[in-house]
Parts: structure tokens; sequence; C-alpha cells
């Protein structure tokens, strides 16, 4: 089956690409792989400090993905899969593509702050040529019925 692989971390583009990922998984007939990474600048405590603040990061995601998971489940039938891995983010995403050949997408939240699209989609699109799998970038400024209307 082919997966959508998308990012889940705490910014507003990452929810036009989770619903785009499920609209395009549930209309493919794929499914949808949720990446979420905990950056290691996180742990660099005290060992017993840093394994709790590595356990309650996992919890934080793990709360955060179900609120995906839910809507995903409820209104597009894809039941997702939760990846979290740990390190800098651009190595990590690839690696996970790299590891895992039933992706077939990478997809990527544009922001729209007038910032740029942000760090990842910056990043990534500079290592595009040489990704086994094409890079799909969703405009932070769609709605859910443009989604809708493109899936």
């Amino acid at each position: 089956m082919r997966k959508f692989l998308v990012v889940l971390d705490d910014s507003k583009e990452c929810l036009n690409a989770m619903q785009y990922a499920a609209l395009r998984a549930a209309r493919t007939g794929g499914g949808v792989q949720v990446l979420s990474i905990i950056p290691p600048e996180e742990f660099q405590h005290w060992i017993g400090v840093g394994a709790i603040m590595r356990e309650e990061a996992r919890e934080r995601i793990h709360t955060h993905f179900e609120v995906f998971a839910k809507w995903m489940r409820d209104r597009q039938n894809v039941d997702p899969e939760l990846v979290i891995r740990e390190g800098e983010p651009v190595p990590e995403i690839l690696a996970q593509v790299r590891e895992d050949s039933e992706i077939g997408v990478l997809v990527l939240g544009a922001g729209n702050d007038g910032s740029g699209p942000g760090p990842l989609v910056n990043q990534l699109s500079r290592s595009s040529g040489s990704l086994p799998v094409p890079i799909t970038i969703v405009p932070g400024e769609l709605s859910r019925d443009q989604l809708e209307a493109i899936c």
C-alpha cells in the first residue's frame, strides 16, 4: 500500500498537510504515516530528567496524534500509523522515507505567515532531487473546501 508521510509538529501548516494526506489516502486507497520527531536538544539534561522529559514528549505526541487520527478514522476511513523518531528533523524525515519502502509521497505544509514556507519545506526542497519519493507542499492558506476540491 502506498503511504502518504506527513510530519506532525506544532506548526499551523501541519493541519492542512494532515488533511491533505488523509483526503488523498482515502481517495486513492492509500495509507497515512504520521511522523513526529523529538529534537535532541530537549534531552540535554541529567540522565534522569532527560528520561522523564523524553516520556513526556512521547505522551504529548500521542495525544496530539490521536486528535488527527480520530478525524482521519471518523471522516476519511483512514487508520493512520504513528512513527516517533529522535534527532534532527530533516535527517530523520529522510531516514524514514528511505527505510519504509511503502512511503510514496512526502506531504509538507507551507507556512503562510509571510516569513516563507517554513524550515522543513526550505531544507527538504533543496534535497528533493535526490529523494526516492515526490514532495507535495500544501499551502497553509487553503480552506478545507479547497483541499477537498483538489484531492
